[in-house]
């Protein structure tokens, strides 16, 4: 089969390789994927860049993809041949991920997909919109809440904004420029605040008089705005904090309001999280909630494009790779 690889870490350009690789086969409780999309996600590029070193000496990258299942292994039901699926966690603790041809996993991480989605939609759904869930719904319900979204332009931002709308909830969320105002206001986003405004938070509190949910992309930049926006017992679910992966809290304005702080890593939920995720998601898409943004795609002979192309940061939607 053909896949984008690596055996080193690096630059997308000096190690990310397009050539022929075994093609898998489904062990017993395995599927076989034929993927016809790729998703190309920050933590794809990361890893290959070098975020954390490498546990296997060749990784296909990308954890999120979107196919028909070709061929089960043994013990799993062969009624599944042909349908269509999006995958979660395909390159996680595995060293070969979707940007390929074909992919052997699990049976329960290749997901039924409504025909009516598309496979360049059904590649964000694995990190996006798995993480967007969690963070909006893993504190309960949202109706009758008013609910801040950082970085709105984001893709996890962007489903985050359509999931708590669709809970019932009222959104503000942040943004840079007009252009991404727009962006998230067709998302649904009910008020928008740019980020960098010096009285950001005063525009947040006079909007909504304080929130009650935050989802958080840049948790160590953000802390002192959100100590300020929060109402007493309210949560923040923190999915990020690059810009300062190491802050200091303020701890006490902090506790005297009571305020719950949730990291989410959607790599690593509890089985049962994870279904209600899925289980989630999938009544959003056949229910036809859910919108998706794809910022641009590249078919595989060009994964190197596509990886540069997620590291650039004026991208608004996901990067795919068609297969």
């Amino acid at each position: 089969m053909k896949a984008a690889f690596y055996t080193e870490q690096g630059a997308a350009a000096d190690v990310l390789q397009i050539g022929d690789q075994p093609t898998p086969k489904p062990a017993a409780g395995e599927v076989l994927v034929r993927l016809a999309a790729s998703g190309a996600n920050p933590s794809d590029v990361k890893s290959r860049a070098g975020s954390r070193p490498m546990a296997y000496p060749l990784i296909i990258p990308h954890s999120d993809g979107a196919g028909e299942i070709e061929t089960v292994g043994e013990g799993v039901d062969p009624a599944r041949i042909g349908q269509r699926v999006w995958i979660w966690n395909g390159q996680w603790q595995r060293p070969l991920g979707t940007c390929a041809e074909y992919i052997a996993l699990p049976s329960e991480q290749a997901v039924y997909l409504p025909d009516d989605t598309p496979f360049d939609a059904g590649t964000c759904l694995g990190i996006p919109a798995l993480t967007a869930y969690r963070t909006v719904f893993a504190d309960g319900p949202v109706e009758g809440k008013k609910v801040l979204v950082s970085g709105g332009a984001g893709t996890v931002a962007r489903y985050a904004i359509q999931m708590a709308k669709t809970g019932g909830a009222e959104v503000i969320t942040t943004v840079s420029s007009a252009e991404k105002a727009d962006y998230v206001r067709a998302a649904g986003a009910d008020h928008v605040v740019n980020y960098r405004d010096k009285d950001a938070a005063t525009q947040i509190l006079d909007l909504t008089g304080g929130t009650h949910r935050a989802i958080e992309l840049e948790f160590g930049l953000n802390a002192q705005l959100l100590t300020e926006v929060m109402r007493p017992n309210g949560t923040i679910a923190a999915y990020g904090s690059a810009g300062d992966p190491a802050p200091q809290l303020p701890f006490m304005p902090m506790m005297f309001k009571d305020l719950t702080l949730r990291m989410i890593l959607v790599y690593i939920l509890t089985p049962q999280a994870r279904r209600e995720a899925l289980e989630g998601v999938t009544a959003m898409l056949e229910s036809g909630l859910l919108t998706h943004s794809v910022a641009a795609s590249y078919p595989l002979d060009q994964s190197v494009t596509a990886h540069e192309r997620v590291e650039q940061a004026d991208k608004m939607g996901s990067v795919v790779v068609t297969i």
